[in-house]
């Protein structure tokens, strides 16, 4: 079964090449392709210097829009993503895909420690999740996932801002998909105590609620009974 790592990125010059030697060398994946989200330095350079696939975007139009982007692009059995700051880490994703490939799972979530936050979005996703579908998940906002073809089809397109994660668990979940979580020991970089750490917060929650309230829609509960 082939596997396909996609990576969102947006200005990770310094991280995504790392990344992108850690996802080939792991053995995992047959393709990295990177979607650089309207990226001013040198993030493409450095993707394809290590040897990724670049798909540039105009602009910067948030991760749910450059994996609608990737993801609609490439054809696999499996899609491995990946944020760009995992740098040697990533290697370790290998065991989404293991999930994946060997176990039958539908989605692999890695299940990991974060810190430097205060967790209120994770707390809003995990209740959401839990209410929604009555799963209680570890790590609701882990962006580093695996998923089957099947998976993809049921889950896809994502919302354009942070509610990407939220939407796809849930989706999967309604739809009777197998979802795990695989503990991952992972290095990425931690949002920071200062005011503008506290604006992505901020903004990162009212995406999450805003996701799980539309999620909560009719529209959305017809469309998961298809």
């Amino acid at each position: 079964m082939t596997a396909t790592a996609i990576v969102p990125a947006y200005n990770e010059e310094g991280s995504v090449g790392p990344t992108v030697r850690a996802l080939l060398n792991s053995g995992a994946v047959e393709r990295v392709v990177v979607i650089d989200d309207g990226s001013v330095d040198g993030t493409s350079v450095e993707a394809r210097r290590e040897g990724a696939e670049v798909i540039a975007l105009g602009r910067n139009s948030g991760k749910g829009v450059a994996l609608n982007e990737g993801l609609g692009a490439v054809e696999a059995a499996i899609y491995l993503l990946a944020d760009a700051d995992l740098k040697e880490s990533a290697g370790r994703l290998a065991a989404l895909v293991d999930a994946v490939r060997r176990d039958g799972a539908d989605l692999a979530i890695a299940q990991f420690d974060t810190t430097g936050g205060f967790g209120g979005a994770k707390k809003i996703a995990r209740y959401g999740i839990r209410h929604l579908t009555r799963r209680d998940m570890k790590s609701p906002l882990s962006g580093q996932r695996a998923l089957s073809k099947r998976a993809l089809d049921a889950v896809m397109p994502f919302p354009h801002g942070w509610g990407v994660e939220v939407a796809m668990t849930v989706r999967a979940l309604w739809n009777g998909l197998s979802v795990v979580e695989v503990p991952v020991a992972l290095e990425h970089r931690v949002t920071g105590r200062d005011v503008a750490g506290f604006m992505h917060r901020g903004r990162q929650c009212a995406a999450v609620a805003l996701t799980l309230w539309r999620l909560n829609s009719r529209k959305e509960r017809r469309r998961a009974r298809g």
